[in-house]
């Protein structure tokens, strides 16, 4: 196997091959791109939007078949913690396959899998950790979810949920039921009977009208009463789950006191408390799981994403006391993949010996100041949020008001600034209500001049898309 070019050899490379940074790449369909619109199906969804056929990757960047070089910081929607073919995660896999191990072997131990548990367990909270059990779910995060679901059902013999606006937790069934966004649903019967929404705090666009504590105070205020009020038409929950940080929805982090104040309530009413880290545990915010940071103690856990290095795996971890379901409760014959299993060992073992949560909090305070400055120029950049390297800036059209006393959100225009990233060689993805929320999942190694560069690349699609509208206006 040929070893790979590293691309991100040095950063003054890399700008040559942006030319500059000053003409736009051209984005011209390929006969693959052509043979994949015409075979794919409907639903494919990132092609419609980053149109590139792939040749290699390194780090956080990727080259496409015409030599282009792109910033990718999207990451895989959050999965490639370590950027594209880390030498750890690369190393692991060939170690992996020469052993002659089984690669497929369902839930039968390995010393792999034992390894794998033992890493993910350390670098647990203690508390939660001491007494926790895994279960092993088929590849994809929503199936871990489904898993937390039926453990909670079983373990409290109770059926509805309680779930959030804005949330995302998968694209099955069960998982489409507990997630706001009404535009999968829409087409759809069937979903999970007994799914109840509740606000999900939001500081930019709170449903109550409010800010700061008083939006906090209110959002709490209403889950109790809704509980304790003996004609809320609610029954009593099964479980109760969110994201401790809204990604599809639109980098939403939950503010500490309500995690705390939702932590009492649950606990006080016996409801299992699900935390769905998907996507922003595994050092993504800056620390290894998001919900850390408000010291709180959930009773169950989703990971997937980050702890496969790169590779197909989702888990479920979750209090002794909750392991009530029969053997065979929850199954899927792809439990067992060594390759991943060995991929995201290394890469949990190298976030915690390289510290890479604390150069998390340094690079992703750099690039939310890069935001910040773009806020401060651009009228339309209504907010800047997020934690770590999971940040969001939320574009809106400052001529029209949502009746609250905020700017409506544009997705007309964010659509233009992602594409005008991409032609200049820079990858973002778009998330939020109405699409406007550009989003950033950089790979967490990513460096403080890489972030510069991202920040010079944003501030010229920037400029270009500020000039569209000028001259639409004239």
């Amino acid at each position: 196997m040929n070893a790979i070019t590293p691309i991100s050899t040095t950063i003054v490379d890399l700008q040559s091959r942006h030319s500059g940074l000053r003409q736009r790449y051209c984005l011209d369909s390929t006969p693959l791109l052509q043979r994949q619109t015409q075979r794919e199906s409907n639903a494919r969804s990132y092609p419609r939007r980053i149109p590139l056929e792939l040749k290699r990757a390194q780090g956080v960047y990727v080259e496409d078949s015409r030599g282009q070089v792109y910033i990718d910081c999207l990451a895989g929607a959050g999965t490639l913690a370590l950027g594209h073919n880390h030498p750890v995660v690369v190393e692991a896999i060939q170690r992996t396959l020469a052993s002659g191990i089984p690669l497929h072997t369902l839930d039968l131990s390995t010393s792999i899998k034992d390894a794998f548990v033992q890493t993910l367990f350390d670098l647990l909270p203690s508390e939660f950790a001491k007494d926790a059990r895994i279960q092993f779910c088929g590849p994809t995060g929503a199936d871990a979810v489904e898993a937390a679901l039926k453990l909670s059902r079983t373990a409290t013999g109770r059926h509805s949920v309680l779930a959030f606006h804005g949330a995302y937790h998968g694209m099955t069934l069960g998982t489409l039921s507990i997630s706001g966004n009404l535009g999968p649903k829409s087409a759809l019967g069937g979903l999970l009977s007994g799914v109840q929404f509740l606000p999900y705090p939001h500081e930019y666009r709170c449903p109550f009208g409010l800010s700061g504590e008083q939006s906090i105070d209110a959002n709490l205020h209403y889950i109790r009463h809704l509980l304790n009020d003996p004609e809320s038409g609610v029954t009593q929950p099964a479980a109760m789950i969110l994201e401790t940080v809204q990604g599809e929805g639109g980098v939403i982090p939950a503010p500490d006191r309500w995690l705390q104040g939702l932590r009492a309530i649950t606990r006080e009413h016996g409801i299992p408390l699900i935390l769905d880290e998907i996507q922003c545990g595994i050092g993504r915010t800056g620390d290894l799981f998001a919900f850390e940071r408000s010291s709180i103690s959930p009773d169950v856990i989703t990971l997937s994403k980050a702890i496969g290095g790169g590779l197909p795996l989702s888990v479920v971890v979750y209090r002794g006391e909750l392991d009530q379901w029969q053997p065979g409760a929850h199954a899927g014959t792809f439990r067992g993949n060594q390759l991943a299993m060995a991929a995201g060992d290394a890469t949990l073992r190298f976030i915690q010996r390289e510290g890479i949560t604390e150069h998390v909090s340094g690079v992703g305070a750099r690039l939310q100041g890069v935001l910040q400055g773009l806020q401060a120029e651009f009228d339309w950049v209504g907010d800047v949020r997020g934690r770590g390297l999971m940040l969001g800036m939320e574009i809106v059209d400052p001529s029209r008001n949502d009746g609250a006393g905020r700017p409506v959100a544009d997705g007309e225009r964010a659509r233009k600034l992602q594409r005008a990233c991409l032609e200049r060689g820079l990858i973002v993805e778009l998330g939020g209500r109405h699409g406007a929320t550009v989003r950033f999942l950089p790979p967490l190694i990513i460096s403080e001049a890489e972030i510069d560069l991202v920040g010079q690349i944003l501030y010229q699609a920037a400029q270009s898309v500020q000039g569209f509208a000028l001259a639409a206006q004239q």
